[in-house]
């Protein structure tokens, strides 16, 4: 059947996804959209209502869950035989259900909003389930893998990454396992030095003490890492590996600028140390060149989806240097022969939905609204944060030292983590906090948990304690 037309949707008094949603479904069990008949693809229908392609690919998904639609890979979207539907098993969860009211608020680390990747995501791994009976059977072989590995292609900015071979790519169970991949590729000697920010993400510190790697600090500034005192530790230590992160720095949310990523890097090529890039936090664009695509022959590069899609899949990824795709290969195949076959297939068929774009664009979106409800309060305080972050930092006013103030907070339900979860264990923590977006929190609460916050920071303990 050919394409048909969808007559626009009151969009005033409904959030604008369920009302594009409650008018198709209007149309369906009215007879004016019958079965067979093939929806507008999710972009022309936004252009026609005025809406984001997002609004559009959640109404689609939220009836594709409901059996209403079927989505078909490379020719769109249609209405499903509602016999087949009605008889589908109705026991099945549809979305992700609001977190229940326990008088906490878990602010521990992001948890994303269902817009609509549940759907896709059970859809794929289904579809993944009827692949030939021989890949069932035996083991996978890194041929079996291209097809996947050609569809992160086209998710890749290659400003960022450099030029990017499918044969460069390995894939991980989740961004850590990442990490680990690129340490054993890159580390030699009994005793290997690992370079860190003096404040970073707790997980590089967990993998090098894995590999039996001493682990040292680098002094940073506002805009990360400082190039003198990386060099003065890469030849004061004869350091290895540099683990670091240009985008979105966890935990302070600092973006390097240009000009130091290029004074980094410089002193990077002089040393000849290898860099790791964790990029698992980006929602958003790249805002410059990474160290891959500076340092063609030094840089690693890792991502995942857990934090624009689903943490729940482990599923990640690693980017070797132009040179080194052969020792990355050589790790993934003898540590655990890549991903299962039925995930590798279901990531190839989800990477190339079209509606997955539209998806991740709109959970960026509902992550903003979260950050800025916590801007909302927390904005006239000492916080970074950024619209398409799921995280701010913020540095605690005179009056308050971090435990103290954690304390004070969870004793009024809302959990969150202190800088020196995040600090080497020989660096004095700064008085700050990391307040991470609980979208799985409906959005009142949240607001309930920063009004919290910004009455303690107005009124700090006047006993001042360690």
């Amino acid at each position: 059947m050919d394409t048909i037309s969808i007559s626009s949707p009151d969009l005033a008094e409904l959030p604008k996804y369920k009302a594009v949603a409650e008018a198709l479904r209007s149309q369906i069990s009215d007879g004016t959209l019958e079965t067979g008949a093939k929806l507008p693809p999710v972009r022309d229908l936004a252009w026609d209502l005025k809406i984001t392609p997002g609004t559009v690919a959640r109404a689609y998904t939220m009836l594709t869950d409901e059996g209403l639609l079927q989505a078909v890979v490379g020719r769109g979207t249609f209405v499903a035989d509602q016999v087949v539907a009605h008889e589908a098993d109705q026991n099945w969860a549809r979305q992700v259900q609001p977190q229940q009211n326990d008088g906490t608020y878990t602010l521990f680390s992001p948890r994303l909003p269902d817009m609509g990747q549940v759907g896709l995501i059970r859809e794929h791994l289904h579809r993944a389930t009827e692949i030939d009976a021989n890949a069932l059977l035996n083991y996978p072989r890194r041929e079996d893998f291209e097809p996947a590995r050609r569809a992160l292609l086209n998710w890749f900015d290659p400003m960022q990454v450099g030029p990017v071979h499918h044969e460069d790519i390995v894939w991980s169970h989740g961004g850590q396992n990442a990490i680990g991949m690129v340490m054993q590729c890159v580390l030699r000697g009994p005793r290997p030095v690992i370079l860190v920010e003096d404040i970073s993400y707790a997980g590089f510190r967990r993998a090098a003490e894995l590999l039996r790697a001493e682990v040292v600090g680098v002094p940073m500034d506002e805009h990360g890492l400082r190039p003198d005192a990386l060099r003065d530790a890469i030849r004061q230590h004869d350091a290895q590996l540099l683990c670091t992160t240009l985008e979105v720095h966890n935990p302070t949310g600092i973006t390097t600028p240009i000009e130091r990523r290029h004074e980094l890097a410089a002193v990077i090529r002089e040393t000849g140390i290898d860099v790791l890039e964790d990029d698992c936090y980006r929602l958003g664009a790249a805002t410059g060149p990474g160290y891959r695509a500076l340092l063609p022959d030094q840089g690693w590069y890792i991502s995942s989806i857990s934090k624009t899609m689903t943490p729940a899949l482990r599923i990640g990824y690693a980017i070797a240097p132009k040179t080194r795709n052969l020792d990355l290969r050589r790790v993934g195949n003898y540590g655990f022969f890549s991903l299962a076959r039925p995930m590798a297939e279901a990531m190839h068929s989800l990477l190339e939905d079209p509606r997955t774009r539209s998806v991740t664009e709109a959970i960026r979106e509902e992550l903003g609204r979260y950050v800025k409800r916590a801007i909302n309060h927390l904005g006239r305080f000492n916080v970074v944060w950024h619209a398409d972050v799921p995280f701010l930092w913020l540095t605690l006013p005179p009056g308050w030292r971090a435990p103290a103030f954690l304390r004070a907070a969870e004793a009024q339900g809302v959990l969150i983590r202190a800088a020196d979860e995040f600090a080497m264990r020989d660096t004095a923590a700064p008085h700050a906090v990391r307040i991470s977006v609980n979208a799985q929190m409906p959005i009142e609460r949240f607001d309930e948990a920063m009004a919290i916050l910004r009455r303690l920071l107005d009124n700090p303990t006047d006993q001042i304690t360690v």
